[in-house]
């Protein structure tokens, strides 16, 4: 199933769960009519990690609480020049379910002629039979012993280690052996990029490799490449939760 969805399919939809993703100290109060906040400072992370935006503990009771069950198209959209929408994405496929993103987010919305409305509140009543997929999801003692090839979503400039962390007590650099693939850099003009030219980019910074783990700050804009990768036809893939917040601690 292709994961991205056009403004026109989404308003051809019925009875789906649609969640705006966003990330930031103030949410946002208002959306596409009918969709759910989705908030990764709040209950779509787990509030007891020392590490930012981890994977709740019980990810399928998560979207059974906003009425997912196994049947119920999902579609994800963001508010933030596509950083937020695909952690959600990814999250519901740890939680075996197949979402969509709006390609575009919010902006494609409005742009399309698309009101507002407030977010509506958690329905409940969902149920999930489908597998989890823990697997999605690695720790630094996989990053370290699986071998597979981690592509950084950061900046160059903090993959190189010449930009500063924005978060307190990391030191600068990557992960030896990593490779680099800004996420900004699978988007044009706020939408994600043709198959064939992100073909191109995993294979000028991956090369052959298939088997890809993406890192970046905390998970986040790590699942933006794992988006891409997906599109660009990549099916082995992994993002590594703890990302740079956990291995780049001085």
């Amino acid at each position: 199933m292709n994961p991205m969805m056009t403004v026109e399919e989404l308003r051809a939809l019925r009875d789906a769960v649609v969640l705006c993703a966003s990330m930031g100290p103030t949410p946002p109060t208002h959306g596409i009519p009918g969709s759910h906040l989705a908030d990764l400072e709040g209950d779509f992370s787990d509030s007891s990690s020392d590490l930012p935006h981890t994977v709740p503990a019980d990810v399928q009771a998560l979207f059974e609480s906003y009425g997912v069950s196994d049947d119920t198209p999902v579609v994800v959209y963001g508010d933030a020049a596509g950083a937020t929408a695909p952690r959600v994405w990814w999250l519901a496929k740890v939680a075996g379910i197949e979402a969509r993103v709006l390609d575009g987010g919010l902006a494609a919305w409005r742009e399309a002629g698309g009101e507002l409305a407030p977010f509506a509140a958690p329905r409940g009543g969902g149920h999930l039979s489908a597998q989890p997929r823990p697997e999605l999801l690695r720790n630094r003692a996989d990053v370290e012993q699986d071998g597979r090839l981690v592509v950084d979503a950061r900046s160059a400039g903090r993959f190189a280690g010449s930009e500063p962390e924005p978060r307190p007590g990391l030191r600068s650099g990557h992960i030896p052996g990593s490779v680099n693939l800004p996420y900004t850099e699978v988007y044009r003009d706020g939408h994600l990029r043709p198959a064939a030219e992100l073909k191109a980019l995993f294979a000028d910074v991956a090369g052959e490799r298939r088997d890809l783990t993406f890192s970046c700050g905390s998970g986040v804009t790590a699942c933006v490449d794992a988006l891409a990768a997906t599109v660009a036809g990549y099916e082995d893939l992994a993002v590594y939760e703890g990302s740079w917040s956990e291995w780049g601690r001085e």
